[in-house]
């Protein structure tokens, strides 16, 4: 939070939207021209959201639009995704990715076209559905990055690769894509490029990591089997919620005490069920965590050490060898998103120029995103950025400085971000860096 304090005081986003290089006039004069029929994408984008893998309605006038500009249009990719190709002479493939899934949340923006959809998610609750992580200004600057390189054939050389990814929210929809045959039914790239709006940052700034950027993402579960018995006779029972709370407490030591510092990680239990009465010693307890690292190495040892755990609190309680607590790492599991760092410095480079005191290199988080699926797939042979766009109106971002009010957060039923400014400083960072990335 204090970079972010350091950028309010040093500038404000009037001055940090004036300032537009000469080589960047052509480029923002067309996309300003574009601007009001993105907003009004957008604006239908956000009205009607759809949930993960239920991304129909969504993908299909994404698509049409694509069509039109000249690409090549795959539909259905990984259930719902769409792959637009546009080869255009000899050169390097760069592939551009918007994600496109709402969220199960009922919107309290109180914008005029806030979305009332309604759905039932996987977990069978009737729910309002909303873009409350901004999914819609990702694909609606996506749209306008399309349309500018679309008129720009003549000022690049090469294969471009724009896809529309379902499911970020669940962590699937990238390995989906990427298991329908993403790099072998069409043109593996040598460049990835995605940015995803940020709610701690002032709108139109432009945030950055190199190296780890987001976290390896697990889920486990925990059965942790008990000989059950009335609680006023605990010697003739094994209580597995004293053997779970051990568990419980144990697990953080891996991070304390086996874990480098210098190798952030984190275990969270954040689910702990177990019995149905006062006077009942139960017979089972469950729990439910979130591990996040960032190399798989350190994934390794907290995973390892989780299951050595449960089965040490096990023994330790005297718990027989035929009732073993389980240990259950969902899969897929979301992996680590890693920026390739000469990579990053190339295209933060451009955007330095382009962008004048709207740079900033902000530290690393530990949320999960699939767009590192991507590089992942062929780590040798691809280069991979993604990038941060503030999103916050710049009266509330200086109010939050102030302490005055507090900013939702991604994910929150309040969030609107100043959407104008995210859609246009998002369409003209992916156009910009593949303009130079496939620069004849």
């Amino acid at each position: 939070m204090k970079t972010f304090k350091r950028i309010a005081m040093a500038t404000t986003a009037a001055l940090m939207l004036s300032s537009v290089p000469a080589s960047a006039d052509d480029l923002r004069d067309d996309l300003a021209a574009d601007m009001p029929g993105l907003m009004e994408l957008y604006k239908d984008l956000h009205a009607n959201p759809e949930l993960s893998f239920e991304e129909f309605e969504t993908a299909a006038k994404l698509a049409k639009r694509m069509r039109d500009l000249g690409f090549d249009v795959t539909e259905k990719v990984g259930k719902t995704g769409v792959v637009a190709v546009m080869k255009n002479g000899a050169g390097p493939t760069v592939m551009l990715r918007a994600d496109m899934d709402g969220l199960p949340v009922v919107e309290q923006t109180g914008l005029p076209y806030a979305s009332k959809r309604i759905a039932t998610p996987a977990s069978g609750v009737q729910t309002g559905v909303m873009h409350a992580c901004g999914h819609d200004t990702h694909m609606a600057g996506w749209i306008g990055a399309a349309q500018l390189l679309a008129e720009r054939k003549d000022a690049w050389s090469g294969t471009l690769v724009m896809i529309l990814q379902p499911a970020e929210e669940l962590g699937e929809g990238a390995l989906a894509m990427l298991e329908d045959g993403l790099y072998t039914r069409f043109p593996k790239p040598d460049y990835v490029l995605g940015f995803h709006d940020a709610a701690q940052m002032p709108a139109g700034m432009i945030g950055y990591s190199s190296g780890f950027a987001l976290a390896n993402v697990d889920s486990v579960d925990i059965t942790v089997p008990g000989i059950g018995g009335h609680g006023a006779y605990p010697h003739t029972a094994k209580d597995p919620i004293v053997i779970a709370s051990a568990i419980v407490m144990r697990v953080q030591t891996l991070v304390s005490r086996e874990s480098n510092p210098l190798d952030p990680a984190v275990i969270t239990v954040g689910s702990f069920h177990a019995g149905a009465k006062h006077n009942i010693i139960s017979d089972e307890a469950k729990l439910q965590l979130t591990v996040r690292s960032y190399s798989d190495e350190s994934r390794k040892l907290l995973l390892d050490g989780i299951a050595r755990i449960a089965k040490g609190e096990a023994i330790t309680a005297g718990m027989p060898e035929d009732r073993m607590p389980t240990v259950a790492v969902q899969d897929p599991y979301t992996p680590s998103t890693y920026n390739t760092p000469e990579f990053t410095d190339r295209v933060v480079a451009g955007f330095d120029k382009r962008f004048p005191g709207r740079v900033i290199k902000v530290p690393s988080v530990m949320g999960g995103e699939d767009f590192g699926q991507f590089y992942r797939a062929d780590r040798e042979n691809i280069e991979s950025l993604i990038f941060w766009i503030g999103g916050v109106p710049q009266d509330q971002f200086e109010a939050s400085q102030k302490g005055e009010v507090k900013l939702p957060s991604l994910h929150s039923p309040f969030w609107a971000p100043d959407a104008e400014k995210v859609i246009a400083t998002g369409a003209e960072t992916l156009a910009s860096a593949t303009l130079d990335l496939l620069a004849k």
